[in-house]
């Protein structure tokens, strides 16, 4: 999955979730900009912090990879 891909799955399944990017930062401790950048596209984030991310998110990592 490429990072235009990426950002856009963790995007959509954070919205499913009803978070906002600040919340989601509070929840991880990342960078609300850097969450931005990551959903945008601009930056594909480590397994660590997909990780992190998926879990905020409460879906598991693999669910953010596997495309529907």
């Amino acid at each position: 999955m490429d990072g235009a891909r990426l950002g856009a799955r963790l995007r959509s399944l954070r919205l499913e979730a009803g978070l906002t990017q600040a919340e989601l930062a509070r929840r991880t401790g990342i960078h609300r900009p850097n969450i931005a950048r990551v959903e945008a596209g601009r930056h594909t984030p480590s397994l660590e912090t997909l990780a992190r991310l998926a879990q905020a998110i409460g879906v598991s990592t693999s669910h953010v990879l596997v495309e529907e």
